[in-house]
Formats: structure tokens, C-alpha cells, sequence
């Protein structure tokens, strides 16, 4: 290796020895705040009380913190409004030059400052106070100016930035940052938020795709455009039912059912292609022997990423979609999730 290679592994040694250490620090800055909050009886109970408060809200969660707290709060409130509950941002310095009106009095205020003694948001804590306006403190201990006009308060504990210089906010914004999340996520589970509401939160991207029924995508329906044949059919006779079924969309498998008409099989049309490269009189055969039996297959309440995830694990390109009492409903094709940007090709 020359002097010069040797130099710059050692330069990417070190960077990558700095890079982990950041990110044990960061890492320990949410151990120390789970340690806090397993060590005692009182601990918990600062948290109960905060999600108390949420939980009573009729309003909008408001977050507000200034520089990097402030834009703590801004993500924090996107994750509250993703997951049902109204919120907003103020910031503190505008909240006190007419922006005030932006805060009910049936909102809580989740304030948001380290040190706990940044002068706007101990301002605007007091205010809110006098007004009688519910408020979550979340400061470095209970002893803070932030923490005594509080509603609520939040202990994040003596924490060490993860710069080394121990200034620019890292270890303590992203233990803010857990706390805030860790209430948002509580809050939800108290009020039962389920798929169903998310979805209706996020009906658009890829979260509000892979919460879709998988009956809305799907293409090819029983009845419509989808054969299905009895598994005890030849070959020749199953081609010919589905041909005048089809319509004008062609699926690229055919379901076989018993004689109760539940689902049994699936036939692809990979499967035409073996059979007729390996049998000598491939269309006499019966469908179901060279079918593949009992296949795989979703529900009607299955999700589109149910659908992806089978997709990826098994690498299948048709997925039977059956209703509870295993009776054939649709097919699910890969070229749907394609289109869709949910896998790729």
C-alpha cells in the first residue's frame, strides 16, 4: 500500500471512529431518558400526567422552542397531526408580537427548551400560565424556570451534546426529539388509532398506497375478467372456459376451485409453458396435476402491502385475493404494485 493510501485509511479510520462515537452519543442520550423514566414511581408519573392533558385536549397540540427546539417542535407536530391529533406551531418570540391569538384556551402548548431558561419560551410559559392555558414543559430537570411554570414538565437529564465542542444541540434535540415522539405515539395508542384512521391521514404516498384495500387496485375480479375452472378439467377444456371468460383484460393464471367452488389451485401461465415443453400430450392432462395446489393466497382485508410484502419474499408474480370462507375473489398481478411504484421490476 503506498503513503498516500495508507494516509487516507487512516483518515477514513478516524472519521468513522468520530462518526460512531456520535452516534453512541445520541444513542445514550435516549438510554439516559428510558433510565430515567424506569427509575421511579414519581418519573412515570410526570408522564402520566403529560399524556393526562393530551388525552383531555379538545384543541390543538401546539409545540413551540426556539432554533433547533423549534424545529424539533415542527416535526413533532407533523407526527401528532399524522396521527390524528390537530396540531400547529408557534413560535415563541412571534407568540408575544400577536401571534397569541393562535393559542385556544382548549389547546395544551408543548414548550420545548434544554437549558429551560431561553427568555422567550419562559415568557410564553408565564403567559400561558396567567392564562390558564394547559402546558407540557420538557427542560433538562425539574428545577428549570421552564419546569416550575408548567403544567407538566418533562426531565430530559444532564445530557453531554454530541459535539465535541459540547455546543451545537445534537444529543439533547434528538432526545427531545424521542420524548416528543414517545408522547405522540402513547397518545394514539390511547385513543386507538388504528390503519383504518391512519390511511385516512395519509391518503396520498407510499404509507397511504400500502393501506389501501387490495381489492381497490386489483384488475383482474371473478366474474368480470377472472377464469376459474374446476381442478378435475383438462387442460384443453380449462383453456377454452377461461378464453370465454376473459373479457377484454387477460389475466396470466387461471384459479382452479374444489367442487364447493372454494379456492384450490392456480394455474400461470409459466406453468403452460412447462407443460407443454415436458409432456408429450400436455392437453389432456388435468389441470390440477400440474397446478400448483393450495397456493398462496390473501383476504379481501389484506393490505396493498401485504400484497408487496409476499411479492418480495417469495418472488411471485399472482396472488389468489379470497373472501373469508376461502371462496376465489380476485388476483392481485405484480404489474399492479408496479404501476402503483409500490416494487420495482
Amino acid at each position: 500500500m503506498s503513503t498516500k493510501s495508507k494516509q487516507l485509511t487512516e483518515q477514513l479510520s478516524e472519521e468513522h471512529l468520530f462518526i460512531t462515537e456520535v452516534l453512541r452519543a445520541e444513542a445514550d442520550a435516549i438510554q439516559a431518558v428510558i433510565d430515567s423514566l424506569t427509575s421511579s414511581d414519581s418519573v412515570a408519573n410526570t408522564w402520566t400526567s403529560a399524556l393526562d392533558l393530551l388525552a383531555a385536549c379538545k384543541g390543538h397540540v401546539v409545540f413551540s422552542g426556539m432554533g433547533k427546539s423549534g424545529l424539533i417542535g415542527s416535526k413533532l407536530s407533523a407526527t401528532f397531526s399524522s396521527i390524528g391529533q390537530p396540531s400547529h406551531v408557534v413560535h415563541p418570540s412571534e407568540a408575544v408580537h400577536g401571534d397569541l391569538g393562535s393559542i385556544r384556551r382548549d389547546d395544551v402548548v408543548i414548550l420545548m427548551s434544554y437549558s429551560g431558561t431561553t427568555e422567550e419560551v419562559v415568557n410564553l410559559a408565564a403567559i400561558l400560565k396567567t392564562d390558564d392555558i394547559a402546558t407540557i414543559g420538557i427542560s433538562k430537570d425539574d428545577d428549570t424556570p421552564l419546569a416550575k411554570l408548567c403544567t407538566a414538565h418533562l426531565s430530559i437529564g444532564a445530557l453531554s451534546e454530541a459535539c465535541p465542542l459540547n455546543l451545537a444541540p445534537t444529543a439533547t434535540t434528538t432526545a427531545t426529539l424521542a420524548i416528543g415522539d414517545a408522547l405522540g405515539l402513547a397518545l394514539s395508542r390511547r385513543k386507538n388509532f388504528t390503519a383504518d384512521d391512519f390511511h385516512k391521514h395519509h391518503p396520498g404516498g407510499m404509507l397511504g398506497i400500502g393501506l389501501r384495500s387490495i381489492t381497490e387496485i386489483t384488475r383482474f375480479k371473478v366474474g368480470e375478467n377472472l377464469p376459474t375452472v374446476k381442478q378435475e378439467s383438462t387442460i384443453v377444456d380449462a383453456l377454452s372456459q377461461a378464453k370465454a371468460s376473459e373479457g377484454n383484460r387477460r389475466a396470466g393464471a387461471i384459479l382452479l376451485v374444489d367442487s364447493d367452488g372454494r379456492l384450490s389451485g392456480i394455474f400461470t401461465d409459466g406453468d403452460l409453458r412447462r407443460l407443454l415443453l415436458e409432456h408429450d400430450s400436455p392437453m389432456e392432462e388435468t389441470i390440477g396435476s400440474v397446478a400448483t395446489l393450495n397456493p398462496m393466497r390473501l383476504n379481501t382485508s389484506s393490505l396493498v402491502r401485504d400484497a408487496k410484502q409476499m411479492f418480495t419474499e417469495y418472488r411471485i408474480d399472482e396472488i389468489p385475493i379470497v373472501d373469508d370462507d376461502n371462496f376465489p375473489v380476485a388476483l392481485i398481478d405484480v404489474q399492479d404494485l408496479i404501476s402503483l411504484k409500490v416494487v420495482q421490476e
